[in-house]
């Protein structure tokens, strides 16, 4: 199914040390049905649920993504207490998936075998170009550490844990009442007048004493610090200055191709659309037949293959796309004969007749052939040249990293001598800032960790060899150490007397606000009072919730203010996001006729609150199963 992707990428020394792609953030999400059955020792489990053993493994490679990114929120160090509750809510997450997962398996749930290859050819991390690659697939297997039946029993776990919470979702319905209730509610419009009263003019007249500046530069000098920087002297050699240096003998390229030519030939491809009637309990075959030859006989007459696919399609996964299954080549439909003959059988522009699978009925459309080809030796000799450098580099690469370890480990604290000794690159970045980094390298944690680790503060000794990213080899030497220390009120009174100046500014104008809210619920005229401020009002009209005449904001404030009771319109001042005030006022609700448009909202609103009652019983079912769950967690392998 998945063409052979255990064959894997060739492994390096240094790619230990790298962290694992994109793709292992896909496999963390799915959960571990199929790892979670494995027996480990109890020394490497990270949580035991209801016996079954998740190994920490992918949980910290979880964890180191997640560290890196609050390390640089923080501009630092997590703080102890935020570092142990972070942890544990990843735990949880791993945890509660856990349990759907084998919930889901226990109540029966299952994925065909066709179900599943259709969710690996869907999933982006494996296509190039928007389209499934067997290769893209492979490597990036390969790089994640992941083997082909880990990653199957990881995916046939998520999709029938989708499936038991797709079947919550989809029993839930919402009453006669509440629709009434929706109605009223959707079709409802108030009668408004409104006015903005611009910070601008309340800030320019705001005053700001001296005395305020230094009270406020004293109780926020936390905000006003210098960072902590070092002065860094680094030396560093790349994985392509090592490959440019290698050279590969025509024979070892030929050998190169001759064992690997299927990597450099491409089977057949189709590229298709299909409409798919299931045949299920609510749907029988008779009918499922009967509802895709009407379907097939609307396309004879010219519909739009697309159209009906989005509005009648039962594949959930392609309906939305208008039933494109992008480029698939024949070995996908091993376990779907009826669907891949009919499919394999076609010429580009037919559209079949109804073709019956495990399923039920489907009418493909065939757009476009993809024969099979392959490159000659000539044609992929640079991609095998580069592949070769790129491997005997990788090797290279880690003796490097390790000859380098043992001259470091022998004490010497020249760095200039290890670079001219290895042949590495030099530089200097002034000022390289904890959680800012600086010069090429960012704010990569591997450079901070190594940086700012009392190896190279506090003893002064050269830091590395430190991997960055997977292709980079650095040695770091740092001096004039400066901590972070509070700015000269100087250097920061203008940006205090802005934040002064705003915050005074918008004080008046909810000052303002206030003061014309109260004449207007004292009878005044709105016309009147907001001359006197200054601004400007349109006269009275009815707005409904979706009225694009009118800004979103004013409308939100409009429907969250209470209705008018007994004729008395409701006044408020709302504070706006960037320090304006909108002066409202709701001065009437009414309920506007449906329409044929409206009933749809309705129907559409139902529908998401159906859903979304759905998914509150699965939060409750999953809190009911977590509560009764017998769970222990090992969090001090964080700290290891």
């Amino acid at each position: 199914m998945l063409q052979q992707i255990g064959d894997g990428l060739k492994g390096h020394k240094w790619l230990t040390y790298a962290v694992f792609g994109a793709l292992t953030l896909i496999f963390a999400a799915w959960g571990a049905y199929g790892i979670a059955n494995l027996s480990f020792g109890a020394s490497n489990y990270v949580a035991k649920v209801n016996g079954h053993t998740i190994p920490f493994d992918e949980v910290r490679r979880a964890w180191q993504r997640q560290e890196q990114d609050w390390s640089q929120r923080f501009g630092g160090d997590i703080p102890s207490g935020t570092r142990t509750l972070l942890q544990d809510q990843l735990l949880e997450s791993y945890i509660r998936t856990t349990l759907m997962t084998d919930r889901a398996h226990d109540l029966g749930y299952r994925v065909t075998q066709d179900q599943l290859a259709h969710a690996v050819q869907m999933e982006p991390a494996f296509q190039l170009d928007g389209k499934y690659n067997a290769d893209v697939a492979r490597a990036r297997l390969a790089q994640a550490g992941i083997s082909e039946e880990a990653y199957e029993a990881d995916l046939r776990g998520s999709l029938e844990a989708s499936q038991m919470e797709n079947g919550m979702r989809v029993s839930q319905f919402v009453t006669p009442a509440e629709m009434a209730r929706l109605a009223q509610l959707l079709d409802q419009q108030r009668q408004l007048r409104w006015a903005t009263l611009p910070l601008d003019p309340y800030e320019k007249a705001a005053t700001v004493t001296d005395a305020a500046v230094q009270a406020y530069y004293d109780a926020h000098k936390s905000s006003y610090m210098t960072p902590e920087t070092v002065d860094l002297h680094y030396a560093q050699i790349t994985l392509d200055q090592v490959a440019a240096g290698i050279t590969v003998s025509d024979s070892d390229l030929h050998a190169y191709y001759d064992k690997n030519k299927t990597r450099y030939t491409t089977n057949e491809q189709r590229h298709a659309h299909h409409i798919l009637i299931a045949v299920s309990a609510k749907r029988s075959d008779a009918e499922a037949l009967k509802r895709a030859q009407e379907i097939y006989a609307k396309l004879k007459a010219g519909a739009d293959f697309e159209t009906l696919a989005k509005q009648d399609s039962d594949d959930a996964g392609s309906a939305a796309q208008g039933g494109d299954l992008g480029f698939i080549e024949r070995a996908s439909f091993d376990n779907d004969k009826p669907f891949g003959d009919a499919l394999f059988g076609m010429k580009a522009g037919d559209i079949s007749p109804p073709v019956k699978d495990d399923f039920g009925y489907h009418i493909i459309r065939l757009d476009a052939i993809a024969p099979a080809k392959g490159k000659t030796f000539e044609e992929a000799r640079a991609d095998i040249e580069t592949q070769l450098k790129h491997d005997q580099a990788g090797d290279k690469f880690g003796d490097l990293q390790e000859k380098i370890q043992s001259t470091l480990d022998s004490g010497t604290s020249d760095l200039d001598a290890v670079a001219r000794q290895f042949g590495l690159t030099v530089g200097d970045i002034p000022a390289f800032a904890r959680g800012a980094g600086g010069g090429g390298f960012g704010a990569a944690k591997e450079m901070q960790d190594a940086v700012f680790s009392d190896t190279v503060l506090n003893q002064h000794r050269i830091g590395g060899p430190v991997l960055v990213g997977d292709s980079k080899l650095v040695l770091v030497r740092a001096t004039d150490h400066k901590l972070p220390a509070p700015k000269p009120l100087a250097d920061v009174r203008d940006s205090i007397v802005a934040v002064l100046r705003k915050q005074e500014g918008i004080k008046a104008a909810e000052a303002a606000a206030d003061a014309a809210v109260k004449k207007l619920e004292g009878g005044a005229d709105f016309d009147a009072v907001a001359k006197e401020l200054g601004v400007k009002s349109d006269p009275a009209r009815f707005v409904g919730r979706d009225d694009p005449s009118v800004p979103a904001d004013i409308r939100t404030a409009a429907f969250k203010a209470p209705k008018p009771v007994a004729g008395r319109p409701v006044f408020q001042a709302v504070p706006q996001p960037g320090g304006n005030v909108l002066l409202l006022g709701v001065l009437s609700v009414r309920i506007e006729a449906p329409t044929a448009d409206s009933a749809q909202q309705v129907a559409q609103a139902a529908s998401q609150l159906a859903s979304q009652y759905g998914a509150d019983d699965g939060e409750d079912y999953l809190t009911a199963v977590r509560k009764a769950a017998k769970v222990q967690k090992n969090l001090a392998l964080f700290d290891q």
